[in-house]
Parts: C-alpha cells; sequence; structure tokens
C-alpha cells in the first residue's frame, strides 16, 4: 500500500512510503507505523477522496497524509 507523505510527514520519512497491507489495517494502525498521532493528521485521502482514520484500505489503496499547515 502506497502512502503519499506531504509537508513536515516528509521529515525522516521521505515522499512516499510502502507500508505493508494487511486484512482490515486502517488509518490509526497507519498512523502507529508512521509514529504520527490522530491529531497529528488533518486531512486524510484515499485514492484522492476524503477518508477518516477508521476507515480500512484494500491492497491497492494510495493514502495521502496532510498536517496542519499554519502560516500567514
Amino acid at each position: 500500500m502506497v502512502v503519499k507523505l506531504f509537508a513536515t510527514f516528509r521529515e525522516g520519512r521521505g515522499k512516499e512510503v510502502d507500508i505493508p497491507w494487511y486484512d482490515g489495517i486502517s488509518g490509526i494502525a497507519l498512523l502507529e507505523t508512521l509514529d504520527l498521532t490522530s491529531e497529528d493528521v488533518k486531512i486524510l485521502l484515499i485514492n484522492g477522496q476524503y477518508g477518516k482514520l477508521e476507515d480500512t484500505f484494500q491492497a491497492d489503496d494510495v493514502i495521502s497524509l496532510f498536517p496542519a499547515v499554519g502560516g500567514g
């Protein structure tokens, strides 16, 4: 399963991470694998569509994770 990371999530991880898929893997389990918390993630996309951390993924899904971004 490909996970695309954006902004500060790329630090020490790169732009994409290939995570071993298993039946029933959810956003919450994915975050644990990446050493992130639910508070870290502002947007989760599953194949370009908004998703929730409670959603489970399929083997061919592309997951995108975005942190909250501040600026002015």
